[in-house]
């Protein structure tokens, strides 16, 4: 329907909002006469919505998920934890109906009963611009960076030389100046505070 609409347009000249408003009935009425068709039986089979139906359990998405032994089960890549309590610990390994509502809303019901849960986003937003402007963790990276400065990162490209043939181990040369990850230390600390400050 759309792409025929656009061609349409493009074929009657029309390059404007105001053209296109003005042409739709009769692009609509051209569109019905080609494609419309008259209903075998002219009864209307729509009946009004009983007392006892609830439109929203109607249009509702459903599927199972089976209930874990902690009481937690996954949907949508988040995490459900219902309460512990005596009642909801019988539905441990047993499937729960998940209703998701046309107005995004879940419910988790087991025997038709809705169950009270809370959630635990797995994928968990971070606020980037609070990272950025927080200026106390630029300060703390910028320490960080320094101190890492002063490890000895070197790396050897060689086979591993740990030990020697009769098995005892030989020391591995450090660089000049330089300390490994586990002999820094609070001066090491305070050193890079004072260059950074």
């Amino acid at each position: 329907m759309q792409d025929r609409l656009v061609k349409e347009l493009r074929l009657e000249g029309i390059s404007t909002i105001d053209a296109a408003n003005a042409f739709m009935p009769t692009y609509v009425a051209d569109y019905n006469a080609l494609f419309a068709k008259i209903p075998r039986e002219a009864h209307d089979a729509h009946r009004p919505i009983r007392d006892d139906e609830d439109l929203d359990s109607i249009f509702s998405w459903r599927e199972q998920r089976k209930l874990t032994s902690n009481l937690t089960l996954h949907y949508e890549r988040k995490l459900y934890l219902l309460q512990d309590t005596p009642d909801n610990r019988r539905y441990a390994g047993k499937y729960l109906d998940v209703y998701q509502f046309p107005d995004g809303r879940i419910e988790i019901r087991a025997a038709g009963i809705s169950v009270p849960y809370s959630t635990y986003d797995k994928l968990g937003a971070i606020d980037q611009g609070a990272i950025v402007e927080n200026k106390r963790l630029g300060h703390a990276l910028r320490i960080s960076g320094l101190v890492q400065t002063e490890r000895d990162n070197h790396s050897y490209a060689g086979p591993s030389t740990a030990h020697g043939i009769d098995g005892s181990k030989i020391p591995r040369n450090t660089r000049v100046g330089k300390k490994t990850q586990r002999e820094l230390n609070q001066k090491d600390l305070q050193k890079a505070i004072e260059v950074q400050s």
